[in-house]
């Protein structure tokens, strides 16, 4: 069938108070939380499981536990697992105070000098020496898989690991986008044209505030898990039961390399301190027929862990590609599920005011997504 026999979509997104551990970081490509909440709204009841296998820094999922849902998240990412394990599975305040008052504590300054010299050209001017010294012992102390108290750490400090410091006082980088790491060879060249130096941030005070801030808003409770998987690999895992729906958006075609667009945020978990390209099955795909087999995996996939009726909810986008395009590839694909995947609806929109133009202004990238809804039998 051809996109033009299905149903368009439209809705009006009301007002609401907005959860402030939605922005614990900012994350390049990422849906608004609104998305989420119509779909979870219009498609469970409380208590049904909801799943993001492409969860990024898990919006879907917790929303949905905002909602009284369970919730899964899942990405191949590590950035994405941490972030979304830190709000699934947030601690209370105040442990979370004591554990950065104790971090501050253990901190020996002179111990992370040698480190700090070690590292490249890069680093010694997006942070100041103190800073990143500081930087250096949370990168090795923290066990964020192990300790949710922790994962919520680090994931304060990824937030404000690097931003619009020239603006505002919450980022602890020289001047760079709050979304996306710049390349080092880029970032050196951008702060000696414009004559910007690192801010003197105190790691630990910033933690302090940044924590405060956040737990101003309510910690939803409730039954949330979160694996570090390949998407393909969510059919042998133990899923607590079938799920109800699906609300996702998987990575985008030829946009964005997390390995490289996340390098920095991914160094400080442990990562290399460079861009690293092609670091997982899951992430750009510049060829549009291996990008395609991915879409056609996760179909696959979701026809083994979906309840009989379940509802999934894709966002999507890609380089050169036209609404009429991505319709006809995303039902084309769906074709090769095991059980019969139907669209009940979708509607395309034009992306206004795309992320890059921050950064790389004048570059051709993604200008439609679509939003579909499709039952499994």
């Amino acid at each position: 069938m051809a996109a033009s026999d299905f149903p368009r979509m439209s809705w009006s997104s009301g007002e609401h108070m907005r959860n402030r551990f939605h922005a614990l970081c900012p994350y390049f490509a990422m849906f608004p939380e609104a998305f989420a909440e119509k779909w979870i709204t219009r498609l469970t009841e409380p208590g049904d499981l909801v799943l993001d296998p492409f969860c990024g820094r898990g919006t879907a999922p917790f929303q949905a536990l905002l909602m009284g849902r369970r919730a899964i998240g899942n990405d191949i990412n590590p950035l994405a697992f941490c972030l979304t394990r830190a709000k699934l599975g947030a601690p209370r305040k105040a442990s979370v105070l004591r554990r950065i008052a104790g971090l501050e504590r253990g901190f020996v300054e002179r111990s992370w000098e040698s480190r700090r010299r070690d590292l490249p050209p890069f680093f010694q001017v997006a942070f100041s020496r103190r800073t990143l010294r500081q930087l250096l012992y949370l990168r090795e102390t923290l066990d964020w898989r192990g300790s949710r108290v922790d994962a919520m750490v680090a994931s304060l400090t990824l937030g404000s690991l690097h931003g619009e410091s020239q603006r505002y006082d919450s980022y602890l980088s020289n001047q760079m986008p709050r979304t996306i790491s710049t390349k080092p060879d880029y970032s050196l060249r951008f702060w000696e044209r414009h004559g910007y130096t690192a801010p003197e941030r105190d790691a630990f005070a910033l933690l302090r505030e940044r924590a405060s801030y956040r737990y101003e808003s309510d910690v939803p409770r409730g039954e949330a898990h979160v694996l570090n998987l390949d998407m393909r690999e969510l059919s042998r895992a133990r899923l607590p039961s079938p799920v109800k729906c699906v609300v996702t958006s998987p990575p985008y075609l030829n946009v964005t390399d997390y390995g490289e667009d996340q390098w920095l945020r991914l160094w400080f978990l442990g990562g290399a301190a460079q861009p690293v390209r092609g670091s997982s099955r899951d992430d750009r795909h510049r060829s549009a027929d291996s990008y395609w087999r991915l879409i056609a995996d996760m179909w696959r996939m979701l026809s083994m862990v979906l309840a009989p009726g379940g509802s999934v909810v894709v966002r999507l986008g890609g380089k050169g590609l036209e609404p009429e395009q991505l319709v006809a590839a995303l039902t084309g694909t769906a074709l090769v599920a095991p059980r019969r995947v139907r669209m009940v609806e979708y509607s395309t929109s034009a992306i206004q005011r795309r992320q890059t133009d921050a950064f790389r202004p004048g570059t051709i990238g993604c200008r439609h997504e679509i939003d579909a809804v499709f039952s499994i039998a």
